[in-house]
């Protein structure tokens, strides 16, 4: 039986290179190629963007393209080189050679290649940091499928370097050795429970804390790699942070389930998406003042654009962020997503989860004052 899912999955991935190749996002690449970022381990190639309008002390995003992909197809189909130009981050894209992965997917399921591959990234990260006067502590790493996964390596085994993550149709560090077994996880077997996930990250480096945000993509109808994996994920990084397996808050975003869970602080540290009858890709708005890229194969129009999203979570779009936030409070069915009230998620009839150190204060207060501080701690502009 095993072996026969594994061929299935091996044929549909063979269906799915094909409808890459032959449906590929076409454009005009804003990518740069560098060469000299250290010793190279694991033999990859780096591409950058740094916009004109790049910022002092600038954020690095860092992002992993998927199987079948390029580095420049996967920027012009998720558009993180518009986002980055707006907002004035730098970005750099490893890319994946034939001569390591003849599907281009980056080696995260062998100890051997996700080692070095990670390795080779991290040299890139440190060059470009030091060439474009990075802020170390806005770092950030984002890939789709065999690139999520790689995220999920990369946050793993130096978390360190990381603000922040984010992870789309991919995989939990640890859950694979091997070609068989990345195939039986894909498909959502035999995938290690909460204790086991969180000592997987735990034994990849010295590190001992603060642990990266995280942001979870998954599409419900993916048929490549299993939304148990998404799962999995959650579990894991809500574990190395400390926080339950219930979300503290849930609501819809764009039509589409969200779940947050927050720090003793207040502040979200992992978010997840599950993006309502999509398959397997990168969820896309191309329209509209949050809109960004290009449809494709893998890069799915949902109505809901993930990199405008996922720069949200990271603050990379502050300003907008404070702005949203405020109007959100300014909502009557909001306000009551916001403070945990009575007032149901639209289109759901669900009601927030509202974490034990996170209840109301039993002295009364001013209810227009508390929508507005929870709003601002929602924003990260007050503790």
């Amino acid at each position: 039986m095993l072996m026969r899912n594994i061929s299935d999955t091996i044929a549909h991935f063979s269906a799915l290179r094909k409808a890459a190749m032959n449906g590929g996002v076409h454009g005009e690449s804003r990518l740069t190629e560098i060469s000299e970022f250290g010793t190279n381990p694991g033999s990859l190639r780096a591409h950058v963007y740094i916009p004109p309008s790049l910022s002092k002390r600038a954020a690095l995003v860092v992002v992993l393209h998927g199987c079948t992909q390029t580095a420049s197809g996967y920027d012009i189909g998720s558009g993180w080189s518009d986002m980055a130009e707006r907002h004035g981050f730098a970005l750099l894209f490893p890319e994946q050679q034939a001569q390591n992965n003849p599907n281009l997917c980056f080696n995260w399921f062998t100890k051997a290649g996700s080692g070095r591959e990670a390795a080779s990234i991290r040299q890139m990260i440190e060059t470009i940091s030091a060439e474009q006067d990075i802020d170390p502590s806005r770092v950030f790493v984002t890939g789709l499928s065999a690139g999520g996964a790689m995220t999920a390596v990369m946050l793993a085994t130096y978390p360190e370097v990381f603000a922040g993550g984010a992870v789309i149709a991919g995989l939990p560090y640890g859950s694979a050795e091997g070609v068989p077994q990345a195939l039986e996880r894909m498909r959502g077997h035999n995938i290690a429970e909460r204790g086991k996930l969180e000592r997987f990250v735990r034994r990849a480096s010295a590190h001992r804390g603060p642990w990266p945000k995280l942001s979870v993509w998954h599409g419900s109808s993916d048929a490549t790699v299993a939304a148990a994996n998404a799962d999995a994920l959650v579990e894991q990084w809500t574990a190395l942070h400390g926080l339950q397996s219930l979300p503290a808050r849930r609501e819809t975003v764009d039509g589409h389930i969200r779940r947050a869970w927050l720090d003793r602080k207040g502040q979200e540290v992992v978010e997840d998406y599950r993006i309502l009858g999509m398959g397997h890709g990168t969820p896309l708005k191309t329209t509209g003042d949050d809109g960004c890229g290009r449809s494709g194969a893998f890069m799915l129009e949902v109505g809901i654009s993930s990199t405008y999203r996922i720069c949200r979570f990271w603050k990379l779009i502050e300003r907008e962020a404070r702005t949203d936030t405020l109007a959100i409070a300014r909502d009557k069915e909001k306000i009551g997503e916001l403070v945990g009230s009575d007032v149901p998620l639209a289109n759901e009839g669900r009601h927030l989860q509202t974490r034990p150190h996170q209840e109301p204060s039993p002295t009364p207060r001013n209810p227009v004052r508390k929508v507005i501080e929870d709003a601002l701690r929602s924003a990260g502009l007050m503790p």
